[in-house]
């Protein structure tokens, strides 16, 4: 029976992309679950499928990919069946997303004020009418004020080249939380910015995602970030959930050998010298193997960590773990 309070349940996801002659096997058989309101990490190396996932969620990957098998249920409705205009209705009015690129997401060859009032057209709008100017332009220009964007009125007649990459990632948040009444995505939300836009960029989406209410997936390799800003955490590797578990669990007392690893490789202030980082490298997605994809890195791995894929065993009622270590 489906929880009330449950917003979003991906079972069992599996993700392919087709490259020239190959197929790459990205998401395994990947599970998660988000309630109404709560804030989720998702961390693990770049190239574990983070990305991969956040994009099957809105059903935005790029035309090689293709979800083969699972279940995305938002809100009730199962995102893989839904139609190109139920799922336009959705991106634009219910679920927003930062992406990892500003740049890249935003379009070169239109102002600001152009992408914005696109997405409020469809927010403000209703059925059969549109808003008229004034009402978009006072809208936008509130959504640039609540990101604390200096000048809103010169940002919104800019292109974006020519703002600042802080000043880009703010018009992003801006245009995600346009959309985002119900679920916000956040890849990467500071990436190329420097420490204290970061900074600044965090306090941002953690106090406007607390005022809306919004249920949260951030994906990010700043487990400090992470530490701050979310309730509970899953660990992905190579496209398999490794263990999930609240966030200060995950963080002082991670149970399996990948999350140990990848936690203990974070630098800190406090540390002498550099850490190693994690031995070897993600398996090739084109051969993966039956078994747990990390057991090839894994200082404990058995024989049948190389065969028999590990079921998920229970260590108490929010603690996860796939390994058999825990069986």
């Amino acid at each position: 029976m489906r929880e009330n309070n449950l917003l979003l349940e991906v079972e069992n996801l599996y993700v392919s992309y087709r490259r020239y002659w190959y197929t790459l096997h990205v998401l395994n058989g990947v599970s998660m679950s988000l309630r109404r309101g709560e804030r989720v990490g998702l961390i693990g190396e770049s190239g574990s499928g983070k990305t991969t996932l956040l994009k099957s969620i809105l059903r935005i990957l790029p035309p090689n990919g293709k979800i083969v098998g699972g279940s995305i249920n938002y809100d009730g409705r199962e995102i893989t069946s839904l139609s190109e205009k139920e799922l336009s209705h959705i991106r634009r009015r219910e679920i927003g997303m930062i992406f990892q690129d500003p740049m890249a997401a935003l379009n070169p060859v239109f102002k600001v004020k152009d992408q914005l009032y696109d997405i409020l057209r469809y927010k403000l709008g209703e059925e059969g009418s549109k808003p008229d100017n004034k009402l978009l332009r006072d809208h936008a220009l509130k959504l640039l004020n609540d990101v604390k964007l200096p000048d809103p009125e010169r940002v919104l007649n800019s292109y974006p080249f020519q703002l600042s990459g802080g000043m880009r990632q703010r018009v992003m948040i801006a245009m995600a939380l346009a959309s985002a009444n119900s679920l916000l995505l956040a890849d990467e939300p500071t990436t190329n910015l420097d420490v204290t836009i970061q900074d600044q960029i965090l306090k941002l989406i953690h106090k406007l995602v607390t005022e809306k209410n919004l249920g949260t997936i951030l994906v990010s390799h700043a487990l400090g970030m992470v530490n701050r800003m979310t309730d509970r955490v899953y660990v992905l590797y190579a496209g398999d959930i490794m263990e999930t578990a609240k966030t200060s669990e995950i963080m002082n007392n991670p149970r399996h050998p990948y999350t140990q690893l990848l936690i203990s490789s974070t630098p800190r202030l406090s540390s002498v010298g550099v850490g190693e980082g994690i031995k070897g490298k993600l398996p090739d997605y084109r051969f993966p193997i039956s078994g747990c994809r990390f057991a090839p890195r894994c200082p404990y791995a058995m024989q049948k960590c190389f065969t028999q894929k590990p079921g998920v065993t229970r260590l108490n009622s929010n603690h996860l773990v796939a390994c058999y270590l825990y069986e």
